[in-house]
Order: structure tokens, then sequence, then C-alpha cells
């Protein structure tokens, strides 16, 4: 008896969940909605702790230098910073192997000239355009818009082509979900020999 009261029971708990719409997908977004909220914390945390910031983020000087300027956040290399030449015969085998700009959103090297890229979800300047696959195909290749030219160094995607997809996966969340920035980031410039 109290077995097939059990048996009737289970059996109306599904036939409800199976014609009651509303209550499987009602419990179905809230596990969605959580379950995002959570991607995008991990992926604000693994931005964090991956320095993304130091590089992405303009600074502003402040009483010790630099602090980063988080009205900007990871808007990338300021498109009206103008910066002073590389001074001739500072990088090279036997000197710096690099140098940054003074709010380290711009390197210079061997390489040439690079410049942060803009990860905020701007769709004109920034990320805003881009989805997950391409983000993933960006970091694992070292492509710039994931099929471009090489993403130059500071810029660590060796190191990042190691993450988990589930962790890229988040860090491209976080960076869709941050206040979009019109920022648009100037090309690189090559090193001296190849202009």
């Amino acid at each position: 008896m109290v077995r097939n009261l059990l048996l009737s029971g289970i059996t109306v708990l599904c036939l409800a969940f199976l014609f009651i719409p509303g209550l499987t997908q009602d419990v179905g977004n809230q596990t969605l909605a959580a379950s995002n909220d959570d991607v995008v914390k991990r992926g604000e945390y693994l931005t964090v702790i991956g320095a993304c910031h130091d590089c992405h983020t303009p600074k502003k000087m402040g009483p010790k230098g630099p602090e980063l300027d988080m009205t900007l956040a990871l808007s990338g290399h300021r498109s009206n910073l103008k910066l002073p030449d590389v001074p001739a015969g500072v990088i090279g085998p036997d000197k710096w192997g690099a140098i940054g700009n003074n709010d380290f959103t711009a390197w210079a090297g061997p390489w040439g000239v690079s410049f942060a890229m803009n990860l905020t979800p701007d769709e004109e300047t920034g990320m805003g355009t881009w989805n997950e696959a391409m983000f993933l195909k960006a970091m694992r290749t070292g492509k710039h818009l994931w099929e471009g030219r090489d993403i130059l160094p500071p810029m660590p995607w060796p190191y990042m082509a190691q993450a988990t997809d589930a962790d890229l996966k988040a860090i491209f969340a976080y960076l869709q979900s941050i206040k979009p920035i019109k920022n648009a980031v100037p090309d690189p410039i090559p090193p001296a020999a190849d202009k």
C-alpha cells in the first residue's frame, strides 16, 4: 500500500513537470541565471589574478606613481595618448628587451610598438561583436581577431592558451558583462627596419 502511494506520488510529480511548462522553465531559468552569475564572477577573478588590468586598464598618476583608472577599466591604450619616440639604441640583444609607456598600455620591443587592446564590449572599438568561439580561438592561436596578425608581446597568450575552455569562457563572459567604453586603440607600429 505504501509502495503504491509512493509510486503514485512520483508519477504525479513527473507528470506535473512534463505538462506544466512554467514549472520546469522557471526552475531551469533560475538555475541558468545563478550559473551565469557564477561564471561571470569566476571570469572577474581570473581577470584580476591574470593581471589583465596591468596592461589593459589605463593609469592615472597618484602619490606613488601610476594607479589603475577604473573608470576606464580594460579599455586599452587611450586613442588620444601621444607617445614619445623610442630612444635609439635602448632596445637590443645587449640592451633592454622592451620598454613601456608611463601607464603600461604601450610597449616597444624588437617587434615594434604594441598597444593594449580595448577588451570592453563596445561594438565599434572593443570586443562587442566577438563571440565566445572567436575569443577562444584568439587565445589558443595567438592571432588577433582569431585569424589575423600575431598577438604581440607583452600579451601572454601562450600562457592563456593553457587555460581550460571553462576558464576562457568565464573570462569572456566577464568581459562581455563590463561597461562598454568607446576607445579606438591604434594599430601596432612595426619595427623601424620593417617600415
